[in-house]
């Protein structure tokens, strides 16, 4: 009788073992791949609610009873995970303490000025925060990846600490003889660079032309210093007015000797390297040739017949 009680009792407590660790191994209630966000500060106690109330454990105690006898003891994280559908609470626990944080991305194209920098992270809604417009030029066009609810201004700061960082690096390994003297007036022509040509294979090559012009003591007349007064760097949408080339400002190299008061827009990196080692070039002038890149020359009289041409080309595409 006695044989048959502790038989009785020990099927008991193996049946009651069997049922918890169940509890805490078997498949949970929530059947769809979930995104679930551990804010910052964030206690096991309030994450076992935030998972009762979203359906993703059946019962916060029994969660926290659990974690504490068959879980680890390390600390969860801040940030958003993928939690499976059907995660049993003890893979919950474990993405939670040792998960990687799902991260997003937000990426600043090369030449992208500074008020569309602030339009894209401002309408980025995953996002948290209020910015200010950043400083032209302080940000290094790149990729940049982001949690779910963190704030703009430590995304922003990223950018900005991605741009010194770079210029810190590339500053010492420019060529002498450089048309420039500081890091600053080197980003103030790499946005000239960047906005002037669009084939990477150019670069080098503007960059050289701009840089002889800033040594001859020549306007460098470059048509995006005329437009960035008016529309901050945005497209201006329609063409130049005269009175517009006329205008003096800060920014346009047709009236103003020597670099702007300061950049156009944000240059990438290889904008910046081709400032600090332009090519090796005599022209001073260029012209669209009709396919995206430029037609160099070193005389004016070079440069007035490779205008004509061009024009040509326009008249004959009926853009003229």
């Amino acid at each position: 009788m006695i044989r048959a009680f502790v038989a009785l009792v020990l099927v008991a407590i193996a049946l009651a073992g069997g049922w918890f660790a169940w509890g805490w191994y078997g498949d949970g209630p929530s059947r769809e791949d979930t995104s679930f966000i551990v804010r910052s500060g964030s206690t096991l106690t309030s994450v076992a609610g935030q998972l009762e109330g979203n359906g993703m454990i059946g019962s916060q105690d029994a969660f926290l009873l659990r974690a504490k006898i068959l879980g680890s003891g390390d600390p969860i994280k801040a940030g958003e995970f993928l939690l499976p559908g059907g995660a049993s609470p003890a893979t919950i626990l474990d993405t939670l303490q040792h998960g990687e944080v799902i991260r997003r991305f937000v990426t600043i194209p090369e030449g992208m000025p500074s008020i569309l920098v602030y339009e894209t992270l401002m309408a980025e809604d995953l996002l948290s925060g209020e910015i200010p417009v950043p400083k032209e030029g302080s940000v290094l066009p790149d990729t940049y990846d982001f949690e779910r609810g963190e704030d703009r201004a430590a995304v922003l700061a990223r950018m900005q600490a991605a741009m010194r960082n770079y210029l810190a690096e590339a500053w010492p390994k420019r060529k002498p003889g450089i048309a420039v003297d500081n890091i600053e007036d080197a980003v103030t022509l790499a946005a000239i660079v960047e906005k002037e040509t669009g084939v990477p294979e150019e670069r080098r090559m503007v960059a050289g032309l701009y840089s002889n012009r800033v040594k001859e003591g020549m306007l460098l007349q470059a048509d995006p210093t005329i437009i960035y007064p008016i529309t901050k760097g945005k497209p201006l949408g329609r063409r130049i007015r005269q009175s517009e080339i006329a205008a003096v400002n800060g920014y346009n190299t047709y009236t103003r000797v020597g670099l702007p008061t300061g950049p156009i827009t944000n240059p990438g990196r290889e904008s910046i390297a081709a400032v600090l080692d332009p090519a090796q070039t005599d022209a001073l002038f260029m012209v669209a040739d009709g396919s995206g890149g430029h037609v160099f020359a070193e005389t004016l009289e070079e440069h007035n017949a490779n205008v004509a041409e061009w024009y040509k080309l326009r008249r004959e595409r009926g853009e003229m």
